[in-house]
């Protein structure tokens, strides 16, 4: 990595983000690294040379967004790659997480996302180059029992990816999705997940199959700093892919979807087809 690129990375202060931070820092580049929580973002990094700059902002909030992306130009002039990776998990059935639990979710998960692409782009834009990686999740290709509106968060960001890389082509800028498997990070604490808080007892299969997981926290066999470094890897890439798996856990459950949704297309494909007016 021998170019200096000025990067802005949202959710920066524990897991993908810290360890993106990092090894930014360690290359020399420019970072601009978000969290609501300043000091623990300062003090996760424990960096202070004039290439780092922390900036606390609230990421469902327009103007606290357009202000750091302000900021992130002004001292660095000019961004090259955004990674909009802040985000967390939320468990339950949809008939269980109330409408306030969901919106939350949509809140971070989707809505903070959009606003730091809105807010960016017109600086893409200008410059006429950049490249935006959004982290999802393969819940968002291939969920599981117990995720819904996590997965439908995840799902919204592989959508709004795949136009937006359409969308923004002309102006030379870039757009990858990550769907990363189960990693060792904190995404499993009670600090980065929510579950509903009210449950109905009816749905055993779905809460064995969340306890189960719940349970391999610190046990996850992806290695996060490689994930890292994979990320970066494509973020270097002249022509990066619009899709990236991390994880061979990801990357099985994405051939099976794959599998599965090419039989059940397959499966009707001539009623599918009969829908013209005859004649």
């Amino acid at each position: 990595m021998e170019k200096i690129r000025t990067w802005f990375i949202t959710g920066a202060s524990k897991g993908f983000g810290l360890h993106l931070v990092k090894q930014l820092l360690q290359a020399g580049q420019n970072v601009a690294a978000t969290s609501r929580d300043l000091d623990a973002l300062v003090t996760a990094v424990g960096f202070t040379g004039s290439n780092f700059l922390p900036l606390q902002v609230e990421l469902g909030d327009e103007d606290s967004v357009g202000c750091a992306i302000h900021q992130t130009n002004h001292a660095f002039k000019g961004i090259d790659v955004v990674i909009n990776n802040a985000g967390y998990g939320i468990g339950g059935s949809i008939e269980e997480l109330s409408d306030y639990e969901t919106r939350n979710s949509f809140e971070i998960n989707v809505f903070g996302t959009l606003n730091v692409i809105r807010l960016v782009m017109p600086y893409m834009r200008n410059q006429m180059s950049g490249h935006i990686i959004n982290v999802s999740s393969i819940a968002g290709i291939a969920p599981t029992t117990g995720w819904s509106v996590y997965a439908a968060t995840k799902f919204s960001v592989v959508g709004l990816s795949e136009v937006l890389a359409l969308d923004v082509a002309e102006f030379g800028v870039k757009v990858t999705v990550v769907a990363p498997g189960a990693f060792r990070t904190n995404f499993l604490n009670v600090d980065s997940i929510n579950i509903a808080q009210h449950t109905i007892s009816g749905y055993t299969a779905m809460h064995n199959a969340q306890k189960m997981l719940l349970e391999k926290n610190g046990k996850q066999s992806g290695d996060p700093e490689k994930a890292a470094t994979a990320i970066i890897e494509v973020a270097n890439m002249e022509n990066p892919p619009l899709y990236l798996l991390l994880g061979e856990d990801a990357y099985d459950r994405a051939m099976i979807k794959l599998d599965r949704l090419r039989e059940d297309f397959l499966l009707n494909e001539e009623l599918s087809k009969a829908m013209a007016y005859n004649g």
